[in-house]
């Protein structure tokens, strides 16, 4: 099976960012709701696995295990059929970036955009597809939902920001994997290893969190507005540091410089 080496994969990267860079704000937006959407629907799978299997029960790592096998769906989902994902795209582009085929300020723009339609389409899929077609109204879906949101926003600040940064280091290192390979046996071994990972370590994941702090929300969990956007903004900049940095310009700076110097 062909793989790419890593600097025929940065100057892959550089070309997709600077394809992402100037695509249209209405495609970006229906990519990003259609992102969203498929990991809330990770998310939903992980939570019927992983807390509706009667081994499961009283186990955490059996429910972990699980919940970490089903959730990679949503990454995959994205990968194959080109969704834009804000964690992604935090180590997407900056190869491009740092070869100054576009300016920071336009990688900020797109993690905005991307963030806030990924947060659409979360909400749409939660709302429509788990809270009102019931998936989450009986035990013990719901006290998994409304147990999984009051947990996740009472986490302290800084405890938030670092289990950030894994979860998305991981995502990344799949984003990045999976187009090494081109195989589609390949794409999802990419997908499910590194994903599968941080679920089951219990990372912090922002885009995830749009699904799992609405849906127990919708289902009478103690969480203000308030206490939601107290764990996605530590949990969005520690995903920022975990994909830009350790994955996007790590990678960049071990290996950028030798497509410099093949051009």
């Amino acid at each position: 099976m062909p793989i790419l080496n890593h600097p025929e994969l940065i100057t892959k990267v550089e070309e997709i960012g600077s394809t992402k860079i100037s695509t249209p704000v209405t495609r970006q937006a229906v990519l990003s709701i259609l992102a969203g959407a498929f990991i809330a629907l990770g998310g939903i799978l992980s939570v019927t696995g992983g807390y509706g299997i009667p081994a499961a029960t009283g186990n955490p790592a059996i429910q972990k295990l699980i919940s970490g096998l089903l959730f990679p769906v949503g990454l995959f989902l994205i990968v194959m059929l080109g969704g834009e994902l804000f964690t992604g795209n935090n180590a997407v582009l900056m190869p491009g970036c740092c070869k100054k085929r576009y300016g920071f300020l336009k990688v900020l723009q797109h993690w905005f955009i991307v963030w806030v339609f990924n947060f659409v389409g979360a909400l749409a899929f939660t709302y429509l597809f788990v809270y009102a077609s019931g998936l989450t109204s009986v035990n013990p879906y719901h006290n998994a939902v409304v147990s999984i949101a009051e947990a996740k926003a009472a986490l302290p600040f800084s405890t938030a920001l670092l289990k950030g940064i894994a979860a998305n280091w991981c995502v990344c290192l799949a984003v990045w994997i999976g187009l090494m390979v081109k195989t589609l046996p390949a794409k999802m071994i990419a997908c499910w290893i590194p994903v599968g990972t941080f679920v089951v370590l219990g990372y912090e994941h922002s885009i995830a969190n749009m699904f799992f702090i609405p849906a127990g929300m919708l289902e009478g969990a103690d969480v203000s507005i308030a206490a939601m956007f107290s764990n996605l903004i530590p949990v969005t900049i520690g995903n920022i540091i975990g994909g830009a940095l350790l994955v996007g310009l790590l990678f960049f700076s071990l290996h950028g410089f030798k497509t410099t110097c093949n051009r």
